[in-house]
């Protein structure tokens, strides 16, 4: 039974399933514009945002993590996986408090921040094997994280606002990226250029 399952398991995984990081570059670039359009100080966080958090950045990005895992691809499962879950940590922050369930976090989102950022910036260093568009995407965010744990540290708007506008700069390098990918597979050859690393002779 065991080998059975395991051959049926190696003939699901083949080189025929189709690329999942552009669905979760997606859910991540559009669910982060949408919340640093409100960093920036645009609307309130609402029941859009939230939607989004869950469904297309929470979710989605799960789903596409489990989806990389199946082709054997580490940095996509370990990425996708964790900001999906990311989002979702990140609505049950806003949620909880509101619920009774917990107190607001409002003193340590510094840190929760910092966290993330620590992650992403070791990411980064990963995502030098890949195209420049990806590495974009990646220093984008440590980048945000950061602006962002230091909004929470300082009290700062400014610094918030500022975070706001490189987080829409991020959340857009995403949908690039992921638009390139698709394009590009579409028609066979480059209509949106990702940085392509030359290879070493």
């Amino acid at each position: 039974m065991l080998k059975l399952t395991y051959s049926f398991w190696g003939l699901f995984v083949s080189k025929t399933l189709a690329n999942p990081a552009p669905l979760g570059l997606m859910g991540f670039g559009m669910t982060t514009i949408l919340l640093n359009i409100h960093n920036a100080g645009y609307f309130p966080i609402d029941a859009m945002i939230l939607a989004m958090g869950i469904f297309y950045g929470g979710l989605g990005q799960v789903i596409v993590g489990i989806m990389c895992f199946m082709r054997g691809d580490t940095f996509g499962t370990t990425a996708f996986t964790s900001y999906g879950l990311f989002w979702l940590t990140l609505v049950g922050l806003i949620l909880m408090p509101n619920a009774g369930v917990a107190a607001s976090p409002t003193h340590f989102m510094g840190w929760y921040l910092t966290l993330w950022g620590i992650f992403t910036a070791f990411m980064f260093v990963g995502s030098l094997r890949y195209p420049r568009a990806k590495q974009f995407v990646f220093a984008s965010l440590t980048i945000l994280f950061f602006l962002l744990a230091a909004r929470d540290f300082t009290g700062s708007a400014l610094i918030g606002t500022i975070a706001g506008f490189e987080g829409i700069i991020c959340g857009a390098s995403a949908i690039y990226f992921a638009m390139a990918q698709v394009l590009n597979n579409e028609y066979g050859y480059t209509i949106l250029p990702i940085g392509e690393l030359k290879a070493k002779a």
